[in-house]
C-alpha cells in the first residue's frame, strides 16, 4: 500500500505533534453554554482570589461531593460542571476571580421567596469556606411569557422607582429586565422567554452573567484612578515647582539640588505607573467584554426604558474614561519628568564641561610654566655639566703632566667650551627627538 492511499489517521500517526495541540484545542471548546428549559433559578457568584488558590479551588470543590451524590460531566484545571440531585453547578476559574454558578429548575408557575436561592441545598459550611472574597452575586430567574407576561412587568414599574434596563433581545424572542442593584446581597435579572430555544436560552443566561462579572470586574480600576488623581495632583504641581527651581538655579549646587528631587519624583512616578498598569489594562479589557457581549444580545429597544447598551454607555463608561484619563496623565508625568530630568542633566554636563575647560587650561598654564623652568633648569644643567666635564679633563691631565709636562689648567679651560657645545648639542638633540615622538603620538 503507497502513501497515497494510506488512511490519514496512519499518516499522521507518523508526524511529531506539539505538545500542546490538544490542549490548545480543549480550551477553544471550553465553557460552552449549558442548555436551558422551562422555568430556571440560576445564581451566579464570583470571588476574587490570588494566583495561589487554585489548588485550594480544587480541593474545596471535592468537599461538595462528600455531602451529595456529585457525577462529573466535565472537568479540567480550569473548569468543573457538577451534577447532582438538588442543583447543578458550574466552576470556571480565571486569571483574577473564580466563578460558582448554580442552576435549580424551578416548577411551572412556582412563585420564588425574596431569599431563595439556587444553592440552598448546598452546606452553609461550605460556602463559607471558598477562597476568596466575594465581588458578585446575581440571580437569573428565567421564565416564560406564558408564565409571566411582559405587559405585567411593565405595568408595576413605577415612574418614580429605580431605573429600569430592560429590552428585548435574540431577536424579540426574549425580553430581560434589570436595575443593577444590589437587594439581599444579589443584583437580579428577570429573562422572559418567548421563543428562544434551549441554546439561545443557555447563551442568553450565560451573557448576562458575564456582563454583570466583567461590568464590577471593570469598575476595580476606579478606586485606583481616583486615588493616583488626587497623587497626580501634587506630583503634577511638584513638577512645576522644580522647574522654578531650575530658572532660579545660580550655582552648580542648586543644580544638583534639583536633579535630586527630580529623581525622587522620577522614581514615585514610575512605581505608581507599575502599580496601576496591570489594574488599568484589566479595566479596559473587562470593559471591552462587558460591550461585546451587550452586542451579542442583538438588543431591541423598548418604548420608555434604556437599554443595556445605552445604560453602560452613561453609567460605566465614564468610569473607564477616567481611568484611561488618568493613565494617560501618569504616562505623561512620566515622559515630562524625564524629559525634564534630561535636559537638567544636559546643563549640569555643560557646566561640568565648562568647568574641565577651565581646569584643562589651567593645566595647560602649569604645563608652560614647568617647560619654561624646565628650559631654565636646562641651562643650569650645561653649566654644571660642564662644570663637572672640565673637573674630570683637569684629573686626566694631571694624571699625565709626569709623561709629557702638559699645561693642566690651559687643558682644563680649552676643554670647557668643547664639553659646553657638546652637552648644549645633546640636550637640544634629544629635546626634539621626543618632540617628534609626541607629534607622531597625536
Amino acid at each position: 500500500m503507497t502513501n497515497a492511499t494510506m488512511h490519514p489517521r496512519l499518516v499522521l500517526a507518523e508526524l511529531e505533534e506539539h505538545p500542546l495541540r490538544q490542549r490548545l484545542n480543549n480550551e477553544f471548546h471550553a465553557r460552552p453554554p449549558i442548555p436551558l428549559l422551562g422555568a430556571m433559578l440560576v445564581s451566579h457568584l464570583i470571588f476574587k482570589h490570588s494566583a495561589t488558590t487554585a489548588q485550594a479551588e480544587r480541593e474545596h470543590l471535592g468537599k461538595l461531593c462528600q455531602g451529595h451524590v456529585c457525577n462529573a460531566i466535565d472537568s479540567s484545571d480550569a473548569h468543573m460542571m457538577l451534577e447532582t440531585g438538588a442543583f447543578r453547578m458550574r466552576w470556571e476559574l480565571h486569571t483574577e476571580f473564580s466563578s460558582y454558578t448554580f442552576y435549580k429548575e424551578l416548577a411551572v408557575g412556582e412563585t420564588l421567596d425574596p431569599d431563595a436561592t439556587a444553592f440552598d441545598a448546598v452546606h452553609p459550611e461550605w460556602l463559607g469556606g471558598i477562597p476568596g472574597k466575594l465581588m458578585v452575586a446575581t440571580h437569573v430567574e428565567l421564565r416564560s411569557t406564558d408564565e409571566i407576561s411582559p405587559q405585567s412587568v411593565l405595568a408595576n414599574l413605577t415612574p418614580n422607582g429605580r431605573t429600569m434596563v430592560a429590552s428585548r433581545v435574540a431577536d424579540e424572542t426574549a425580553w430581560i429586565f434589570t436595575d443593577f442593584k444590589i437587594d439581599n446581597g444579589f443584583s437580579r435579572f428577570l429573562v422572559l422567554n418567548a421563543g428562544m430555544t434551549q441554546r439561545q436560552t443557555g447563551r442568553t443566561v450565560q451573557r448576562l452573567c458575564e456582563i454583570e462579572t466583567y461590568r464590577m470586574m471593570a469598575l476595580l480600576g476606579l478606586p485606583v484612578a481616583k486615588e493616583v488623581g488626587r497623587w497626580l495632583y501634587t506630583g503634577e504641581k511638584q513638577l512645576a515647582e522644580l522647574m522654578d527651581r531650575i530658572g532660579q538655579a545660580r550655582t552648580a549646587d542648586d543644580e544638583r539640588g534639583v536633579l535630586s528631587s527630580l529623581s525622587a519624583l522620577a522614581a514615585e512616578v514610575e512605581h505608581s505607573v507599575a502599580r496601576t498598569t496591570f489594574r488599568f489594562g484589566a479595566s479596559a479589557a473587562y470593559h471591552g467584554l462587558v460591550m461585546q457581549r451587550i452586542e451579542e444580545l442583538r438588543e431591541t429597544r423598548i418604548s420608555g426604558l434604556p437599554t443595556f447598551y445605552e445604560f453602560m454607555q452613561r453609567r460605566l463608561l465614564p468610569a473607564m474614561n477616567t481611568c484611561e484619563a488618568i493613565s494617560r496623565r501618569q504616562e505623561e508625568l512620566s515622559a515630562r519628568v524625564a524629559r525634564n530630568s534630561q535636559l537638567l542633566r544636559t546643563r549640569v554636563d555643560i557646566e561640568l564641561e565648562r568647568q574641565n575647560q577651565e581646569l584643562l587650561a589651567q593645566m595647560n598654564s602649569r604645563a608652560k610654566l614647568q617647560l619654561r623652568l624646565q628650559e631654565t633648569v636646562e641651562g643650569l644643567s650645561v653649566v654644571v655639566l660642564t662644570y663637572y666635564g672640565s673637573q674630570l679633563v683637569q684629573y686626566l691631565a694631571k694624571g699625565t703632566k709626569d709623561w709629557h709636562h702638559l699645561n693642566t689648567d690651559l687643558i682644563t679651560a680649552i676643554s670647557i667650551p668643547v664639553i659646553a657645545g657638546l652637552v648644549a648639542w645633546g640636550t637640544r638633540r634629544m629635546r626634539r627627538k621626543l618632540a617628534a615622538e609626541e607629534g607622531v603620538a597625536h
